[in-house]
């Protein structure tokens, strides 16, 4: 049965699967009340679009509860739009991919003079067009289309990682291209169901969470095998085609912990152009080859603040991955000598007591670098 010929079947196959098995109880698309919203009925945008740069790269389990304390902290697109950029991005800690915490606040901004502040709780103010959506910072056109659909049950398609998956396996595509991506896409926007639109992207993204896995998909209980081209002549779990793994490389990372007299930290917040704008971290850089680590700290520091360091004690080392690399960081207290530190490459420098890091945002593998400073000197014991 051919699947561009049966839309109408699908989309009833996956409502009434989603019916019993799906996941309609996620906060962000219930009613103020918590109950379930009529089909047609519109929810304010705010909430969910929240919630879908959020998800961007990270899973539900995770978000929810992030999602839970955004909303406490900032209830409205106003009292975001008043926050400052540290707030925001101390709520995100521990997220990752802090560029998309300094998107949502650039976003806020352009949001509320469409909007209108304190009237982000009626739908009708927000934009409701694919184009209005996509035209703000991390927003592409699965995010405005998952927008739109759950806020309004418009139908516009989405094609996010799990149904992208899905879409390859009904049609059995080899490969990553653009013309492949196309084809799924198209797909997409004959399958998008009228009637329920956003109960049916759901019901999508829960399909490919729950049953149309990554790897060994559940096909069996699957509520529209029947026209899976890749169960029915191939093997599922050999698509989408994977591509080679690539090895990821480690680099050597220096960090220098420097203290002033008064027992204070220097640390150092990223210029917002770069990755993890905004974020504070302590001052270091990567190790070249030719070097030992205790001279990449010293020029590091030389580099970036305009000072003269002895480097001493290690602190610690530890491993860190990132998506596309991994990095070993070796941290050592250093003697400050000479010199006035200078921001020379990041935006603001500050000297803060230990026991005061937790109310910067810094990025996770700095909060090791503080876990252990706090161990080692003891913060945290009532008798010090």
């Amino acid at each position: 049965m051919s699947i561009i010929h049966s839309p109408r079947n699908i989309q009833n196959l996956l409502l009434a699967w989603f019916r019993t098995n799906g996941r309609y109880w996620i906060p962000w698309k219930l009613k103020k009340d918590g109950s379930i919203p009529h089909l047609g009925e519109s929810l304010s945008p705010y909430g969910i679009w929240v919630a879908e740069v959020m998800l961007q790269q990270t899973q539900l389990k995770v978000v929810i509860p992030y999602w839970e304390k955004w909303m406490k902290v900032f209830p409205s697109l106003t009292s975001l739009t008043e926050a400052d950029l540290d707030t925001v991005l101390m709520l995100w800690q521990g997220l990752g991919y802090y560029s998309r915490a300094n998107r949502i606040h650039q976003s806020s901004k352009i949001l509320i003079d469409f909007v209108g502040k304190n009237k982000d709780q009626d739908p009708h103010s927000w934009p409701n067009e694919i184009e209005q959506w996509m035209s703000l910072p991390g927003i592409g056109r699965t995010t405005a289309g998952s927008i739109i659909s759950s806020a309004f049950d418009l139908p516009t398609p989405i094609l996010d990682g799990n149904v992208k998956r899905i879409f390859s396996r009904l049609l059995a595509i080899e490969g990553k291209t653009n013309k492949n991506d196309k084809k799924l896409w198209k797909l997409s926007s004959v399958l998008i169901s009228t009637n329920s639109p956003r109960n049916f992207n759901q019901a999508l993204m829960d399909l490919g969470a729950n049953i149309c896995t990554p790897k060994k998909p559940s096909c069996s209980i699957c509520p529209i095998q029947k026209f899976c081209i890749a169960y029915t002549k191939y093997d599922p779990d050999n698509f989408p085609i994977k591509a080679m793994t690539k090895i990821k490389p480690l680099q050597e990372i220096g960090i220098g912990l420097v203290f002033n007299k008064n027992g204070e930290l220097l640390i150092d917040q990223r210029l917002e152009s770069s990755s993890m704008g905004g974020m504070w971290e302590f001052p270091g850089g990567k190790k070249n080859s030719e070097e030992s680590i205790e001279k990449t700290i010293k020029r590091e520091l030389k580099e970036e603040l305009g000072i003269v360091v002895k480097v001493g004690e290690k602190l610690l080392s530890f491993e860190h991955a990132y998506t596309h690399k991994r990095l070993y960081f070796i941290v050592h207290f250093c003697e400050w000598i000479s010199g006035d530190p200078k921001p020379l490459a990041s935006q603001k420098l500050l000297w803060v007591s230990p026991s005061k890091l937790l109310d910067f945002p810094f990025p996770a593998a700095n909060t090791k670098i503080i876990s252990e400073l706090h161990k080692h000197l003891c913060i945290g014991n009532k008798n010090l």
